[in-house]
């Protein structure tokens, strides 16, 4: 009961812990940083108005180069979706006679001319830039909640530790909560400055690979790929079905869809497969299946930032579960397989249950 009711309170207080949740973990990831430029003589207050300044430049300029060309694409998206259509019935003769299917049916289920007591009711169609726009103060509203939070959170240093430090009961305990704490900033710090670097390198070669295959607005696709790849593995998913759907409308050819798609597929694998194993995977541990579930799980509590968040809070419930003994189990639950330790265990297991 405890379970359930905690994920409506989550799910139905959105509004408010989104914004908190995000400024608390960029408070941890950029801690470091603060506490770097503290030691090189820089106030806190300084020092913390500065990387709110360079997030917030960093959200605009992402946010105005994926505006227009995402607008006018939502503004056409009809016109789109016929042309979309078009070119599959015209590459693919099978879908004729489903097409046909559909507008006799449409037809048949149209009322007539003649019948003048059938009245017909008609619902005019609601602009999707209309929807957007009056979604944005809301969504506008939270990030500035966000960015406020964030600087008061970075500009109070480590008064949060102290007083953490200052309510434990027993030095062991104290010992203990330092470490979470510090253990939480040095991984969240390094996945997101990895994963960064990481997504920077994709979209630039999304961008060039785009522009090479004559697609239009390259530039957008390298930004989408860079946005997109902070979702594990739906991300990727969602950029090689965007750029695939841009192609089919660009190229008269049908083959040219599976070809941009390909391409970005083939460049996100790689990604996925070698880079990011390397240069992540090392430092954080994490099971493939449990940030799968644990990005899903988000998704639908909180939607596109959810999304974002689940990976980071995946790794600061696992940091806490890798310092506190109760938890150590679930801890080692939730990392990859260990290959020195799992196969000889299993070998254990299968031997105990033939015995």
């Amino acid at each position: 009961m405890f379970f359930y009711a905690t994920v409506a309170v989550i799910a139905q207080a959105k509004n408010f812990l989104v914004p908190v949740v995000l400024a608390f973990l960029l408070s941890m990831v950029f801690a470091p940083v603060r506490r770097t430029l503290d030691r090189r003589g820089i106030p806190s207050g300084v020092s913390s108005f500065a990387i709110v300044l360079l997030l917030i430049a960093g959200f605009l300029s992402v946010a105005t180069a994926l505006a227009m060309p995402v607008s006018t694409w939502v503004e056409n998206a009809p016109k789109i979706e016929r042309q979309v259509q078009s070119k599959i019935r015209d590459a693919s003769a099978w879908l004729n006679g489903l097409y046909e299917a559909n507008e006799r049916i449409h037809e048949v289920t149209q009322p007539k001319p003649e019948s003048g007591d059938v009245q017909r009711v008609q619902v005019a169609d609601q602009n999707v830039l209309t929807s957007m726009a009056l979604l944005a103060p809301g969504v506008m509203t939270q990030f500035l909640f966000t960015f406020v939070l964030l600087l008061f959170l970075l500009a109070s240093g480590d008064m949060f530790y102290e007083k953490l430090v200052h309510v434990m009961p027993t030095l062991k305990d104290k010992r203990r909560a330092v470490r979470i704490v510090y253990g939480i900033e040095r991984q969240l710090s390094r996945y997101l400055m990895t994963i960064t670097a990481i997504n920077a390198g994709l979209g630039v070669s999304v961008g060039v690979a785009m522009w090479l295959l004559g697609m239009p607005s390259p530039v957008v696709f390298g930004v989408i790929a860079f946005v997109f790849n902070f979702v594990p593995y739906l991300g990727a998913i969602g950029g090689i079905f965007s750029a695939g759907a841009v192609a089919l409308i660009a190229f008269d050819w049908f083959g040219w869809a599976l070809i941009v798609a390909g391409v970005y597929f083939g460049l996100t694998a790689i990604e996925g497969q070698f880079v990011t194993p390397y240069f992540v995977g090392r430092k954080i541990r994490v099971n493939t299946v449990v940030v799968f579930l644990a990005v899903s799980f988000w998704a639908w509590l909180w939607s596109a930032v959810g999304m974002i968040v689940a990976v980071p809070l995946l790794v600061t419930f696992k940091t806490f579960c890798d310092h506190i003994d109760a938890l150590h189990d679930l801890g080692d639950f939730l990392s990859e397989r260990h290959a020195e330790t799992d196969a000889p265990a299993l070998e254990n297991g299968e031997k105990v249950r033939h015995e």
